[in-house]
Order: structure tokens, then C-alpha cells, then sequence
């Protein structure tokens, strides 16, 4: 349905209490729950390193046919959620993840790959529903100068998810020293709160119903349509702006499957692994508020801000690969450590452990600016749902590709080089979208006054 149409503009009412459950903080941090609960655990999961299984091949093929599917319906999945609505859209892609962990449940018995396999194209499926609403939600509810704050709180509530989730198998298994595998209860843990998840996914309101404390609505459209949302996905292919986010987008997951299957899943036993992850999301939150601030508060023009947050995450991030080139020149597949570290090795732990850390800190930085980023291009859910979607959907394509080329046993340092260069490359594309795209707080303030002046004009005559 196209937006209601007529010559008076609709006069905002202004809400004061932050805490309405109408609120964008509220259904920000709502959304943050549901992700908690179903992509914190899954990410807890796989950052484990083979899915918590001493053999990487089924969680390798489970993720490639993951990632696959993720692929295409996260890119229809902004248009998925305008026709649908948040609640079915978010709770169809939640019950995937009960699915997913289960199969590996099933494997730590059966050993069989088909059921995991399958369940991994399945959560793909739900996935890309799921994360298309979340992006939506998460950068189209906030004023556009509160942006990178509301994404940072989103991100610090969904990186609890995994630490709690890493927090799980480290417990589970604190006495199983010599343990390859993880045992029933850890699964069985995942999917008590991706359950949970799946429910309070039923919470969320349509945007159509969200008020912004300034009193503006983030979308007049209560229902699009099937045609009208695959004419606008295939016109997302032929943007500019889409096609300079493409190597950001492909970059931004590609990095995963080396890091957790090669780093954590490498060099550290299976508790430690658990405790890696505790820190990882740790380290996420951290880098989230960190750049959330950066974006939104160490500059007045906005345009600033977002060169601003590209550089620091430019220099953080060279740091970080730096240090991780450091240690994988140590260690290859045909030489790998002599033995797996334990959180009680001391030194010889802290090293590679402040690297996994530094990780998970550049992780979250470097996704927090891309949907800065994203979010500063419009402010209307309808239409960033479909940017979100198609972020996703290339995001996923890359990540599919990376579990893929780590089945295939490419060697590690070639993986590294990649997605070295992957982010490098990304950095000078975001500054010229940034220049040429996102319009100062000048320029929206221009734009308002304008259509106040019209509003004048239409009243007097």
C-alpha cells in the first residue's frame, strides 16, 4: 500500500517518556533480547570452533549451505518484513535456531551430516528474516543524531547473548580437560534461550506504531506489497550507494570462519574456548559503545562524524591484523601448535588470547560503522529494512564462501591475507558514500524548514 497522500502534513504529537513500549529504546532493546537469545547463542556456538565438535567438516558444510540461503532471503528479507510485519517475520526466523542447535544434538550421538546440513539451509532461511527486521528496527527507529547509540545498545544487549553463551559450554565442560566435544547439556542450554528467543520475538510492534520522542513516526506504510517490494529489491542491485557497500558487506562475516574455526578453535582446548568466547562478546560490547560515541558525538556535522568513525576503525583494525599476521606466521596447517592452550597456561595463553579478544573488539566496530553508515542514508524503516536486507544478504554470500574455502583446507595465511584486504579495500569505498551520501544536520534542518515554509504557503492561500 503507498503512503496516505493528501495536502496538510501530519502534525507529530510529541511523547515524552522515553520508557513508552512504543518507544524506539524500548523496541531497540527489545530486539536486542530476541537476538540474545537466538543469534548471541548462535554465535556462542560456532565461535566455539567446529560447533563444539574436534571435527570442523559438519559445522564447515552445515554453515556454507547456512550461509547460502542466508544469502538470498536476507536480501529478500527486508521486503519479507514489510509485507509480513515484524512479529511473524521475526518469530519464523527465531524457530530456526531451536532447529539448528538441535541438529548438532542430534550429531553429537549419531554423527550423521544430513540433518545438520539441512537444519543449517533452514536457519538461513530464518536468519535472513530475522536479521533484515533487526536492522530495520535498530537503524530506522532512532533520531538520526542517536543512531550510533541505539546501534551500540542493540549490539552491547545482543553480545551478552554471547557471552552468556560462551559462558555455557566453558562450565559444562570446566572438568572434561582432555574433552573434544561438547557435551548434551550445552546444546540442550542453547536451546532452552533460543526457544525463549523465539517467543519474545512476539513483543516487537509494527514500525507503523513506533513514535520517536521528537513525536515523528518512523513509517507512515502499515502494509507494502508483493510487487511493489520486488520491483525496489531489484532497483537496490543498480544503486551506487549499494554497490559501494559491497566489499564492507562481503567483508563484514567473511573474517568468522577463520577466526573461530583457526584462531579459537585452533590454538585453545574446548573449555578455554568457552572462556575465548566470554571475552569475545566482551570485547564486542566494548568496540560498540566505543564507536557508537565516536559517530555520534565527537563532531557537530554529522558527515565529520562518519569520517571520523571510518578512520578509527581503519586504524584499529590494522592493529589488529598486524598482531594476528604476528602469530600466524607461528603456525600453519601442516605445522599446527604442538598443543592446545588452557586458561592456565599464563603468558604463554595471554598472547593469542588478547588477540581473539582484539577480534571481537574490531568485529563489532567494524559493523557498528557500516550500519551507522547505512542508517544515516534514510530514516524511514520501509525503506532501510531493504538496505539492511541487502547488507545481510551479501554479508552472507562472503560468509558462505569463507566456510566453503576453510572445507576446501586453503592454507590459513592465504584466509588471513583475505580478510585482511577484504576490510582494507571497504574503508576508502565508505568514505566516498559517506561524502557523496550522508547529509549534514544542516541539510535535514534546511529540508524541515522548507516544508514548513510549504505548509505556510498551502495555509495562507
Amino acid at each position: 500500500m503507498e503512503p496516505e497522500k493528501g495536502p496538510w502534513p501530519e502534525k507529530p504529537v510529541r511523547k515524552s517518556s522515553i520508557l513508552r513500549y512504543n518507544s524506539p529504546v524500548v523496541q531497540v532493546s527489545l530486539i536486542g533480547l530476541v537476538c540474545f537469545c537466538c543469534p548471541g547463542m548462535f554465535s556462542a556456538l560456532v565461535s566455539m570452533g567446529g560447533g563444539g565438535q574436534v571435527d570442523t567438516t559438519a559445522v564447515n558444510n552445515a554453515n556454507t549451505a547456512l550461509y547460502t540461503t542466508f544469502a538470498v532471503f536476507g536480501i529478500l528479507g527486508g521486503g519479507i518484513y514489510n509485507i509480513l510485519g515484524p512479529r511473524t517475520t521475526l518469530s519464523a526466523g527465531c524457530s530456526t535456531y531451536v532447529l539448528y542447535a538441535g541438529s548438532f544434538l542430534y550429531y553429537n550421538h549419531h554423527k550423521h551430516q544430513a540433518f545438520a546440513v539441512v537444519a543449517g539451509a533452514l536457519l538461513g532461511v530464518g536468519a535472513g528474516l530475522l536479521w533484515a527486521a533487526q536492522g530495520a528496527i535498530m537503524t530506522s527507529y532512532p533520531p538520526h543524531n542517536r543512531k550510533g547509540i541505539y546501534i551500540s545498545l542493540f549490539w552491547s544487549i545482543f553480545s551478552l547473548g554471547g557471552i552468556t553463551g560462551g559462558l555455557i559450554p566453558f562450565f559444562s565442560n570446566f572438568h572434561r580437560n582432555d574433552a573434544v566435544s561438547v557435551n548434551d547439556g550445552t546444546y540442550i542450554g542453547f536451546m532452552v534461550f533460543m526457544s525463549a528467543g523465539t517467543l519474545l520475538s512476539l513483543a516487537i510492534l509494527h514500525p507503523s506504531r513506533i513514535i520517536r520522542d521528537d513525536g515523528s513516526k518512523c513509517t507512515n506504510i502499515r502494509f507494502s506489497s508483493v510487487a511493489v517490494e520486488s520491483r525496489e529489491i531489484l532497483r537496490l542491485f543498480f544503486k551506487w550507494e549499494m554497490i559501494l557497500l559491497l566489499p564492507a558487506s562481503w567483508a563484514s562475516n567473511f573474517f568468522y570462519t577463520y577466526q573461530f574455526n583457526n584462531v579459537n578453535g585452533l590454538l585453545f582446548n574446548l573449555r578455554t574456548r568457552g572462556l575465548n568466547t566470554v571475552f569475545y562478546f566482551a570485547a564486542q560490547m566494548i568496540g560498540s559503545v566505543f564507536i557508537g560515541f565516536v559517530m555520534d558525538s565527537s563532531f557537530k556535522r554529522r558527515r565529520t562524524r562518519g569520517l571520523v568513525g571510518i578512520a578509527t576503525v581503519a586504524a584499529v583494525g590494522t592493529a589488529i591484523w598486524g598482531g594476528g599476521l604476528a602469530k600466524q606466521l607461528d603456525y600453519s596447517r601442516e605445522h599446527p601448535p604442538e598443543h592446545r592452550l588452557d586458561f592456565k597456561d599464563g603468558v604463554e595463553f595471554a598472547g593469542p588470547f588478547v588477540l581473539y579478544f582484539g577480534y571481537g573488539l574490531l568485529d563489532s566496530m567494524f559493523q557498528s560503522m557500516v550500519y551507522w553508515v547505512i542508517g544515516a542514508l534514510a530514516d524511514d524503516s520501509e525503506i532501510l529494512s531493504r538496505y539492511t536486507g541487502f547488507y545481510k544478504g551479501v554479508q552472507s554470500a562472503g560468509a558462505a564462501v569463507a566456510w566453503e574455502v576453510d572445507t576446501k583446507k586453503v592454507t590459513f595465511l592465504n584466509q588471513f591475507i583475505a580478510n585482511w584486504a577484504l576490510t582494507t579495500i571497504s574503508y576508502p569505498l565508505l568514505v566516498i558514500l559517506v561524502l557523496l551520501a550522508v547529509k549534514d544536520d544542516d541539510d535535514d534542518d534546511d529540508n524541515d524548514k522548507a516544508e514548513e515554509n510549504k505548509f505556510t504557503q498551502l495555509t495562507v492561500s
